[in-house]
């Protein structure tokens, strides 16, 4: 659809600016177009979709709203914007587990374990203090974890396309967890935050593949 393809185009564009406002720290750019990408999927899964699950859109306004939290750096922003990225990761989960015809628990634990080996090595060799940015880290951890855990789970089992699409998409959204905690915690350079926006971008992107191609799958 010409319509939904010109939409596409628009979202890569506003990400470009982005993840450029990003890279030179430009706030005002920063505060109009970091939302602009959650509301460009918005519309283009609404256009898309022909099952429209609210669970798609609560996924991306906890994501945007995540996102706002993070550009503050001040102590309440920043607890804030953990705690509704926790939600987020949870919802997102649930709705993967919902979308997937049949799910093995011991396969998903076996594949959350190398994740968590990678985090927790990571974490462990930091000089983290133990204040409530620590135990919410090791939420997070643990949560894309699952996360990873479920998209390699899935993929092993039946390595299709939609499978793919989301394997692909959480493994940006595993290297992107990686590279905020290397940007806070050893290395803090800018150019860290346009990787991240970009993997966001392409991780967000990836995953509405995924949603829109089991909905196909699933309505046939």
């Amino acid at each position: 659809m010409p319509k939904v393809r010109f939409l596409i185009i628009l979202y890569f564009i506003v990400a470009f600016i982005e993840i450029a406002a990003e890279y030179f720290r430009i706030l005002p750019l920063i505060y109009i177009f970091k939302p602009l990408l959650s509301i460009f999927l918005w519309v283009i899964y609404w256009q898309t979709s022909k099952v429209k699950d609210v669970l798609f859109y609560l996924t991306i306004f906890t994501s945007l709203i995540t996102n706002m939290l993070f550009i503050h750096s001040s102590f309440h922003f920043i607890f804030w914007a953990l705690i509704v990225f926790a939600i987020h990761r949870m919802i997102q989960i649930y709705y993967v587990l919902k979308m997937q015809i049949k799910n093995d628990t011991l396969s998903i634990v076996l594949s959350t374990i190398p994740f968590l080996m990678l985090f927790c090595y990571v974490i462990f060799e930091s000089d983290l203090a133990m204040d409530y940015q620590y135990y919410l880290l090791l939420l997070h951890t643990i949560l894309v974890s699952v996360l990873g855990g479920i998209a390699l789970s899935v993929y092993v089992m039946n390595d299709s396309q939609s499978n793919s699409w989301l394997l692909i998409s959480v493994l940006f959204f595993v290297t992107l967890h990686l590279i905020v905690f290397i940007e806070k915690y050893y290395f803090p350079l800018q150019l860290f935050r346009a990787i991240a926006m970009a993997l966001n971008v392409i991780a967000y992107f990836l995953f509405y593949k995924y949603i829109l191609l089991i909905e196909e799958k699933k309505s046939v």
